[in-house]
């Protein structure tokens, strides 16, 4: 494990990176019960809960663990959130597209992405984005999984009279409350070093949410159960060109690749991200400043995004609940290895995880957000050509609830702030080429 994951070079260890993998797991295994949640719709696209969540659990590891061999990074993947809520809502409910076709669309974006990978595409993409942009996302993610954590801790809600609010801490608001203890737990052994302090936050969390009524324990509760996933290979191509008539529809297609284009894109921009952001807190950079490894991360997520649709779920994508796992010292390969035997052990001990609630895992989300924001100070506000799109990477994040966006408009924000300052020789070609591309997909997105 030393020669291989290069542990004492990463200033690691195996209980760190251990620790590091189980903060990782249990910050994310919210998506265990939300993907199938979403991607169902109470039965209404005609997928199974059963063949769903087997899915989900298995393409997390399976991508995950390329990750953990590929790239040794601590970056865990799975079914991405708004993507799967894009697939149900917009492509099957929405435009009326059956789940077969939504699936063709992530595989061939998955297969496209490992060509793109293959070619060095992908990696030329994150070379381009300027350095001041690159910690920008970092701080603007750590503001998006903050105000994640909140949510999910009831700390927050937009039915406050304003847009958005504190709420009462009352007993009607049992999770909240919890959660701020939790948040105190997790800063006092974090400031006391004490090791692992985000997963015995959690840990600890869990337990006390038990007298508040926040941790559910089920009557006849059983730890162990058996995985459940009618169907789960029967990935069907026929007819998903195709009207509900059986007939070929230049419609259907014509759909298709807008579909396709949008889960492109999206995930591109979404993992592009969320590597920069942990490498960016992890310092899990190369000699000229660049994510370590970056192509075999770029690989782990274009198969997982493959294996996850032949599956049966949405786009695989980077989590960037990893950077709880950063911050509790992973550095290494070996955590995501450790997060991926967790998503497997999931099939079976489903039950004993779905007992942590989000009220315990929110507080590792908040204090990550401080971790991450830590990088800010190496912006060089001083100068508008930098501080600007900076400034708008970072707060685009959280507003709009997507890293893709941050990036989006970051870039076309850096573009137009060095042609103004007549700086046009600082922005590398890509980058032109990224900003074109964004403004062309922004008056795409207005036209439809």
């Amino acid at each position: 494990m030393e020669q291989f994951f290069k542990l004492k070079e990463r200033g690691t260890t195996i209980s760190k990176e251990v620790i590091g993998g189980i903060t990782t797991f249990l910050a994310m295994a919210y998506i265990l019960a939300v993907n199938p949640s979403i991607l169902c719709a109470d039965g209404a696209t005609g997928m199974s809960w059963g063949a769903v969540f087997t899915a989900t659990a298995l393409s997390a590891a399976i991508a995950t663990l390329v990750m953990a061999f590929c790239a040794n990074l601590p970056v865990a993947l799975a079914p991405g959130l708004g993507l799967n809520a894009f697939f149900t809502y917009t492509v099957v409910l929405g435009m009326g597209c059956s789940y077969q076709l939504a699936l063709t669309a992530v595989l061939i974006e998955g297969i496209l992405f490992i060509i793109l990978s293959l070619c060095g595409i992908r990696e030329a993409i994150i070379k381009s984005i300027p350095e001041g942009l690159k910690k920008a996302v970092a701080v603007g993610i750590g503001l998006f999984i903050a105000i994640i954590g909140l949510a999910n801790a009831g700390i927050v809600s937009a039915n406050t009279g304003t847009l958005i609010g504190y709420v009462n801490f009352t007993m009607a608001n049992k999770a909240a409350i919890v959660a701020v203890i939790g948040l105190i737990i997790t800063i006092v052994l974090y400031t006391l070093k004490v090791p692992g302090a985000i997963l015995v936050g959690i840990i600890i969390t869990t337990i006390i949410g038990i007298p508040f009524g926040v941790t559910k324990i089920p009557e006849n509760f059983k730890p162990f159960s058996t995985p459940s996933a009618p169907h789960l290979f029967a990935f069907d191509f026929k007819g998903i060109f195709c009207t509900p008539a059986g007939k070929f529809s230049i419609a259907v297609l014509g759909q298709f690749f807008v579909i396709f284009f949008t889960f492109l894109f999206t995930d591109l921009f979404d993992t592009i991200g969320t590597l920069l952001g942990v490498a960016e807190q992890g310092n899990l950079k190369d000699s000229n400043g660049e994510v370590q490894n970056v192509k075999g991360a770029l690989m782990a997520d274009a198969v997982g995004t493959a294996v996850g649709a032949c599956l049966g779920t949405s786009t695989v994508t980077s989590f960037v609940e990893s950077s709880s796992g950063v911050a509790a010292g992973a550095r290494t390969g070996l955590a995501s290895v450790t997060t991926g035997i967790l998503f497997l052990f999931a099939l079976f001990l489903s039950p004993l995880f779905f007992l942590i609630p989000s009220a315990a895992t929110a507080p590792a989300l908040i204090f990550v957000g401080y971790l991450m924001m830590r990088s800010v100070v190496e912006i060089k506000f001083d100068d508008p050509t930098e501080g600007i799109p900076a400034f708008i990477t970072i707060i685009t994040m959280p507003f709009s609830y997507s890293i893709a966006k941050g990036i989006t408009w970051g870039i076309i924000s850096y573009v137009i702030t060095k042609c103004a300052a007549k700086k046009t020789k600082e922005i590398p070609v890509v980058t032109w080429v990224l900003a074109i591309i964004f403004v062309a997909d922004i008056i795409f997105e207005s036209l439809k």
